[in-house]
């Protein structure tokens, strides 16, 4: 089944985040969706693809624990900075390639080594679909 191409200025969210954040595409693989680069699989380098999501609310960040540490067991959540060690998982058949890896859809889900889930809320488009 055909989904949406993601691409730069799509809307994600992190399931331990406090507020959305944006997918940022670099023009690397010179394709562009809506007149805006289409993202990849690959499109997954904190800071540079994923932008933070306000505060962290997960039990393993590290920052976290301190912090909760510090008021003396009181959870206290921390500011988000991802931790995304691996590409996103494809969420259809990567069919489509863009540049040397295949175009990221909307069902698309990225795992934070916090624990989190981060997924897309908004593609960035609503006319061009990945096989």
């Amino acid at each position: 089944m055909a989904s949406l191409q993601v691409c730069a200025g799509g809307t994600l969210q992190c399931s331990f985040g406090a507020a959305p954040g944006v997918l940022n595409v670099l023009p690397a693989n010179r394709t562009l969706v809506g007149g805006v680069p289409a993202a990849t699989l690959l499109d997954s380098i904190p800071i540079v693809n994923i932008t933070p999501f306000g505060m962290c609310q997960s039990t393993a960040n590290p920052t976290v624990i301190a912090a909760t540490s510090a008021a003396l067991g009181v959870f206290t959540p921390m500011p988000c900075v991802p931790a995304t060690p691996a590409p996103w998982i494809p969420g259809g058949a990567p069919t489509a390639l863009i540049g040397p890896a295949p175009a990221l859809d909307a069902q698309g889900t990225l795992v934070c080594a916090w624990g989190g889930v981060i997924k897309v809320t908004q593609p960035g488009q609503t006319s061009t679909l990945v096989p």
